[in-house]
């Protein structure tokens, strides 16, 4: 009896892994796949390496893990997917070496292409689930249709994920570790880029999005 439960929940158990990477598996070109679970996989490395560097590193990479698994969730195409696996990754070790103070343009350009593939991911989730669908029914489908409806929402979206990325940083910079640069240039340069990455994510959401029937 103890042999047979033990192979049971064996095969329960196997069985919920395999729906679990079914959920997380990033379907697509084969490039964009290995990219995708590279960065997750450097991901965890990395969050794991973290612990030498302090609380703050574990911390950053975990949110990083975070959006690694919503990304994989969200129904956008497997080379968006890919991109914002890694970029997230970069983002994060770029903070932690110090390269934003290196290369001056460096930050502005991850708040611009972050921010807009997030915004992406955001906006994509928003209109498959049909949370902008009317009582009636109607609402959903017309927005989907509407270049103009797509680009105002992921425009919106994405300067609220903006707003509270710079609303971390003061955080960070505040109660965790004071070399997290802010201020008021680096601050409104920041949201400029955010909600211009944003927009222009909107612009292009239709090629960012996963279509019915898409491999």
């Amino acid at each position: 009896m103890t042999v047979r439960g033990g192979t049971t929940g064996s095969r329960a158990a196997a069985e919920v892994f395999r729906e679990g990477w079914a959920m997380l598996r990033v379907d697509g070109p084969r490039a964009a796949r290995i990219t995708a679970d590279t960065a997750a996989v450097l991901s965890l490395v990395s969050m794991v390496a973290g612990w030498w560097e302090g609380p703050v590193a574990v911390a950053l990479f975990a949110l990083v893990l975070l959006g690694q698994t919503v990304v994989r969730l969200a129904p956008l195409r497997a080379s968006a997917q890919a991109a914002t696996a890694a970029l997230l990754l970069a983002a994060a070790w770029a903070a932690l070496v110090g390269a934003y103070q290196l290369i001056g343009w460096l930050d502005l350009a991850m708040h611009l292409i972050v921010t807009g593939l997030l915004a992406a991911l955001a906006a994509s989730v928003v209109l498959r689930r049909g949370w902008l669908t009317t009582e009636d029914g109607s609402g959903a489908d017309a927005l989907q249709g509407a270049r103009a409806g797509r680009i105002l929402l992921t425009t919106g979206t994405g300067s609220l994920l903006a707003v509270l990325w710079e609303a971390g940083e003061w955080f960070g910079h505040t109660y965790l570790d004071p070399a997290i640069q802010v201020g008021y240039e680096d601050t409104i340069g920041d949201l400029t880029a955010g909600v211009l990455g944003a927009a222009l994510a909107g612009v292009f959401l239709g090629r960012l999005v996963q279509r019915a029937g898409d491999a």
